[in-house]
């Protein structure tokens, strides 16, 4: 069973990745719906934090239903992580996550997510202010290195575990390649089998299919897998990865009705989280991918992304599921 601090979170543990602009309450309960085991927060500011923005405020919403919760948090000012430590603390989450893995320019010029990878010494320090800030256990979430001539995961997946990180996640790419490419576990595999490291390592990247998840689990060693972008539209993928694994067997793909009835929950807690002019605008990034496939579906993609009522929207919803009924994805 693998543990961070005393939450206990399965034996091979599916993790949700923190992305902006996706991982927020709505699609995190589909995500746990479907079997996520460990999800996290959008990536929150610090500085918006200490500064009680609004955006940042919100940000730290968790709701029972979705524990065991991670907040994940990023910066490049030592006092100012330590005082969002302690925010993040009273919001009361399972655990604070330290993003040194974002690579999006707007964050890295300030020196944090994956920007603080060209500078070890100051990820450490900061990551040592944090453990010393809270008593909630702390995680971590990186890359492989800021670049190709500095893939230095190893010795800085010690260092991290040295001042106090409980475990560690790794996406396969450095910074430079951002998204692209095909992510090398390779080193993951080595931070894994380090007879020196004694935390849960998670695996991150281009994880997309039950056989997969299978593959790396055994090629690598890792004690989970975070999945992002495949859960995209198919929260489904955390339960084929669990049918896979446990049984041998992939279910079989949802049915329109079932993808019908999953974007309408979706939409609901996306109103009910965020009102409902700013929940059904930001709803509509996840229809494509929800009905991703369906031959036609373009016309009512479009009815879809132009709406702003929600009782029409349902409607549409209803056309979908009735035009494609019994369909197959």
């Amino acid at each position: 069973m693998v543990k961070i601090g005393e939450t206990e979170i399965g034996s091979f543990p599916l993790l949700l990745a923190p992305m902006e602009d996706v991982s927020d309450p709505p699609f995190r309960s589909v995500c746990k719906e479907q079997g996520a085991d460990l999800m996290y927060t959008e990536f929150i500011s610090v500085e918006g934090l200490i500064r009680d923005a609004d955006k940042s405020i919100q940000k730290l919403d968790i709701y029972d239903e979705e524990r065991p919760m991670g907040i994940q948090i990023f910066g490049a000012d030592i006092d100012s992580m330590g005082k969002a430590a302690e925010m993040v603390e009273a919001a009361g989450p399972e655990l604070l996550d330290i993003n040194f893995g974002c690579p999006v320019k707007k964050v890295v010029c300030k020196m944090a997510g994956a920007g603080i990878l060209q500078d070890i010494p100051k990820m450490v320090r900061l990551t040592e202010k944090i453990v010393k800030s809270t008593k909630l256990p702390v995680t971590v979430k990186t890359r492989l290195g800021w670049d190709e001539n500095s893939q230095n995961i190893v010795e800085v997946a010690e260092r991290l575990q040295d001042v106090g990180i409980q475990a560690l996640a790794i996406h396969g790419r450095t910074r430079k390649q951002m998204y692209k490419g095909e992510a090398d576990w390779t080193l993951i595999g080595e931070v894994k089998n380090n007879s020196r490291m004694h935390i849960p390592i998670f695996g991150n990247g281009d994880i997309d299919s039950p056989e997969k998840a299978k593959a790396y689990r055994e090629r690598y060693g890792v004690d989970g897998i975070m999945i992002g972008r495949a859960s995209i539209g198919y929260p489904w993928i955390f339960r084929d990865i669990k049918s896979y694994l446990n049984h041998g067997v992939i279910p079989e793909a949802p049915g329109i009705d079932e993808r019908v009835e999953v974007a309408k929950r979706h939409l609901v807690k996306s109103i009910e989280w965020k009102g409902e002019k700013i929940g059904v605008v930001e709803m509509r990034r996840h229809y494509t991918n929800y009905f991703r496939g369906l031959p036609g579906i373009k016309d009512f993609r479009m009815k879809l992304v132009s709406e702003m009522d929600q009782h029409v929207l349902f409607d549409i919803l209803d056309e979908i599921k009735l035009y494609y009924q019994d369909t197959l994805v």
